[in-house]
């Protein structure tokens, strides 16, 4: 996993699109300094998911992949603790308010990309829910035309004072985040 270095200046909640592609993609990078900021970021995030739509997470073993996914089912309104599907592979939360179920998936134990990825029926979930996988990277980009990519890399420096600090990248892929601004609220 990339470590993103500290020492290079950002704007924490910078928008910008990825150098070589088209403005249709979307991007915006946070400074995340916390579990509690971590889980901050997915309520902000679930304020602009709606049903249909799909979300990668990708980072290292404890990089905050599951707080992320947790703040996004409390901003979302989901029944049942989010915690890490890891051995279940899929956990679906029901909405306690009418809005889109929450499918969380961990795909790292599953190799075998989209076709192994089938047997969860995500195709069939897709349309009514928000649907988040955790190491999704090369398996399950074709459910969706229109997906959030988000990368969460540990900062590097001074370990025992950076411990908790988190560079998240969150782009927007397809024409449903091609709308500037799309990713604002971040």
């Amino acid at each position: 996993m990339e470590e993103v270095p500290l020492e290079a200046p950002r704007a924490p909640h910078s928008q910008a699109p990825r150098q070589g592609t088209e403005a249709a993609d979307a991007e915006a990078r946070i400074t995340v300094d916390s579990p509690e900021a971590m889980r901050e970021l997915g309520r902000t995030l679930a304020g602009l998911l709606r049903p249909g739509d799909l979300v990668l997470l990708t980072g290292e073993l404890g990089a905050g992949k599951t707080t992320l996914t947790r703040g996004l089912g409390e901003g979302l309104g989901v029944r049942g603790a989010v915690t890490s599907p890891t051995f279940v592979i899929a956990r679906v939360h029901p909405s306690l308010s009418g809005g889109p179920a929450l499918v969380h998936v961990d795909a790292y134990r599953l190799g075998g990309g989209l076709d192994e990825m089938e047997d969860l029926d995500l195709d069939v979930s897709l349309p009514e829910s928000v649907v988040v996988v955790e190491w999704g990277d090369g398996k399950v980009e074709e459910l969706s035309d229109d997906r959030l990519h988000v990368v969460i890399a540990r900062a590097v420096g001074h370990e025992e004072v950076l411990d908790d600090v988190r560079e998240v990248s969150v782009r927007g892929i397809g024409a449903r985040w091609s709308a500037p601004g799309a990713l604002a609220a971040l």
